[in-house]
């Protein structure tokens, strides 16, 4: 069977495909390489700095990574390695969290 579209049909679809086109490219023009780098553990700032520093912040259960622009957890005691596999980090607004350390990675 043959579907034959009508004039709406044709409208609908490229109406979507310009909405889909133009989500897409604001969500790239929004995005914002980050600066600063925050580590908190139990709800307190452990260490604010550069995202461009290369440094390496050891917590009580984790050992975080700056290292090129980029921000990781680089270990973690923690069960299931969410946080570990999340990967690095380098815009404005991405975390990286670890619950059961309570460890949360921020950049801005």
């Amino acid at each position: 069977m043959i579907l034959k579209l009508k004039k709406g049909d044709i409208i609908v679809i490229i109406v979507a495909v310009c909405l889909f086109v133009f989500s897409v490219s604001l969500c790239f023009l929004l995005k914002k390489s980050g600066k600063q780098v925050r580590v908190y553990e139990n709800n307190k700032l452990i260490f604010e700095g550069s995202l461009f520093s290369d440094t390496e912040i050891k917590l009580s259960h984790n050992l975080v990574a700056i290292k090129n622009g980029k921000v990781y957890m680089k270990k973690s005691d923690c069960k299931n390695q969410i946080c570990v596999k999340t990967g690095m980090i380098e815009n404005s607004r991405e975390c990286i969290v670890c619950l059961p350390n309570k460890v949360i990675i921020e950049v801005e």
